[in-house]
């Protein structure tokens, strides 16, 4: 068995968990991960303005603080926090004087090679564990790569300890798993959890610990934390990272492929839950590129609307501000709430009415936009006032995948003793391309059950908040939503046959009326006890381009959660079990 704990789910993360990770218990390698597609956005910025920037300058703030005490330890320290720039990163690493044998991992950079792409920002493949395995087996102390998938940090280590090979597709599948669970840092130990009321007052009272993950020479795994740190690890936690940001039943990766159905989830003791039962089969013959690149800039203003007459208020200002605005950009009015009737303060009777406005120039979206919206402040809507001063135009970007056959993008690893050694290919090749799987909107294996028309509840029905009946978890994939739902532990088999048989493209239109006009794709996940679901397009062209006012879907489960819908009445919580669910 290896012992794997992870001290960062993205860039900008509790930056005393590497420390607190490394005293808080035995480890044998500690992971970190610190990029996302808005991350590598910021991060080719940050190049554009110094070329020897371009990696996470967190970690490396970190790894001066720690490494010592890492190496006193014997833990090794694995991390894609190299970004644009993983020789960089090893070279600063290097230049802080320690005696650690310091590896990199590269090749994933496209920028300049992509015939689709020519001038993106950044543009770099998904590389795989393998080259990350090699580095530790020659002795590195610290491994820091480029973009590798999320779940390659843990993967490595795990091939590197038990000395699994390329078609080792079961174990590599079980070890993908575990690294998709811990990735994400406390959203597996309570973070973002529907289900935050169920954990005791003193596990919420202390910050939440980070993820262990305890991989056997099988695959299968045990996630944990350490002790005396907050938080839960339960089969409700580890299935809401599980239901984070995947895209149907096979999860796509650049060493195998894994099959999610095939999870299954036990709580072995407290804070310990059990991952068996994992199946892989070979990989796609090409690799997924991330592809940003600048699309012009961007900017906003937010009225707010108080009192009475809240539509006939918002309709006049439009008219006002549609008729003085210039013609190019791209403008968008969002949605607001009416007020609660007799507020007794002045904010709860007040909403924010937001324009925003996208356009290739500058200058199009800056004083052409903020002046003609304040020079209608004495001429506007009674109590007529904006949340902030007019801002500047900030440029946005736009991402979109790409696929590259594996040649376009070698994986190579950079050994402490100077040399360096280029992975070889995987074995075999799934049978379907990774573009049609990951684009096709029949690809996403949705059952029988789950198509046509709205399923409507048989028998005696009430209107409930979905929420009373289940959990959910949502986020993003470039600009499509994913969402997942599943009926927590404790609760009747029929309550997941109820959301199996619930759950189409048309019920999630009616739940969620932004998704109206939407592509929608559901994946059944019954040993998960729910299922997963992902609106195309409802992010438009990505995070980092969307005016949506949740532009990452991050709350769009609990928006979910909070809407009604006909539930059988047998399927009422108990009164007195009720805070169970919610």
């Amino acid at each position: 068995m290896i012992t794997i704990g992870n001290c960062s789910g993205f860039y900008g993360d509790r930056f005393s968990a590497m420390r607190d990770m490394l005293e808080g218990g035995r480890l044998d390698v500690l992971t970190g991960d610190y990029l996302a597609e808005l991350t590598m956005l910021i991060l080719g910025k940050d190049t554009l303005k110094d070329p020897t920037t371009g990696y996470a300058k967190t970690f490396l703030r970190q790894v001066a603080d720690s490494l010592d005490l890492a190496l006193q330890r014997d833990v090794k320290i694995v991390s894609n926090a190299g970004g644009l720039n993983p020789a960089g990163l090893a070279a600063a690493i290097e230049a802080l004087g320690t005696r650690a044998k310091v590896a990199y991992v590269d090749g994933d950079d496209l920028r300049g090679r992509l015939d689709s792409h020519p001038d993106a920002l950044t543009a770099n493949a998904y590389l795989g564990a393998f080259g990350i395995a090699h580095a530790l087996d020659a002795g590195a102390d610290i491994v820091v790569t480029g973009r590798v998938t999320d779940a390659s940090v843990v993967v490595g280590p795990a091939i590197a300890h038990h000395g699994w090979k390329r078609d080792s597709y079961d174990e590599l599948a079980g070890a993908v798993v575990a690294g998709h669970v811990i990735e994400c840092g406390t959203q597996a130990t309570g973070g973002n959890f529907s289900g935050f009321l169920t954990m005791s007052p003193q596990a919420r009272a202390r910050p939440l610990g980070f993820p262990v993950a305890e991989i056997a020479v099988d695959g299968s795994s045990i996630i944990t934390k350490q002790d005396e740190t907050g938080g839960t690890v339960t089969v409700d936690t580890v299935t809401a990272q599980l239901l984070y940001e995947i895209q149907g039943p096979l999860y796509l990766g650049p060493d195998v492929t894994t099959d999610l159905t095939s999870i299954r989830l036990e709580e072995v003791g407290i804070d310990r839950v059990a991952i068996t039962g994992v199946t892989g089969t070979p990989p796609p013959a090409t690799l997924k590129v991330a592809v940003n690149s600048l699309g012009g800039y961007r900017n906003s203003a937010e009225f707010v609307l108080t009192g009475p007459d809240i539509d006939a208020k918002a309709a006049w200002l439009r008219d006002q501000l549609d008729a003085e605005l210039p013609i190019g950009p791209d403008y968008t009015w969002s949605t607001y709430r009416i007020p609660a009737p007799d507020s007794p303060t002045e904010e709860g009777a007040a909403c924010i009415l937001r324009l925003s406005a996208r356009a290739a120039d500058a200058d199009a979206v800056g004083r052409a936009l903020t002046a003609p919206a304040i020079e209608l402040a004495l001429a506007s809507y009674p109590g007529f006032h904006v949340t902030a001063p007019p801002g500047r135009p900030s440029p946005f970007g736009i991402y979109k995948a790409a696929y590259v056959r594996r040649d376009r993008a070698p994986e190579t690893v950079h050994l402490p003793d100077g040399s360096t050694y280029e992975v070889p290919s995987p074995l075999a090749y799934a049978e379907t391309s990774r573009a049609s799987a990951e684009t096709s909107r029949a690809s996403t294996g949705v059952t029988s059950r789950t198509t046509g028309a709205t399923s409507r509840p048989t028998g005696a029905t009430s209107r409930r908040e979905l929420g009373e009946l289940v959990y959910a978890r949502s986020g993003d994939k470039g600009g499509d939503a994913n969402l997942g739902l599943w009926v927590p532990q404790g609760r009747p088999e029929a309550a997941v046959e109820w959301l199996l048989d619930t759950v189409t493209p048309q019920w999630v239109r009616e739940l969620l009326p932004e998704a109206e006009d939407l592509a929608i794709d559901i994946t059944p996940l019954p040993h998960l006890r729910g299922v997963n679901i992902v609106i195309h397009d409802l992010l438009g062209e990505g995070v980092a381009a969307s005016t949506r006012f949740d532009p990452q879907a991050k709350g769009l489960g609990e928006w979910a959660r909070s809407r009604f819908v006909d539930m059988p009445l047998n399927l009422r919580p108990d009164d007195g079990n009720s805070e169970a669910i919610r």
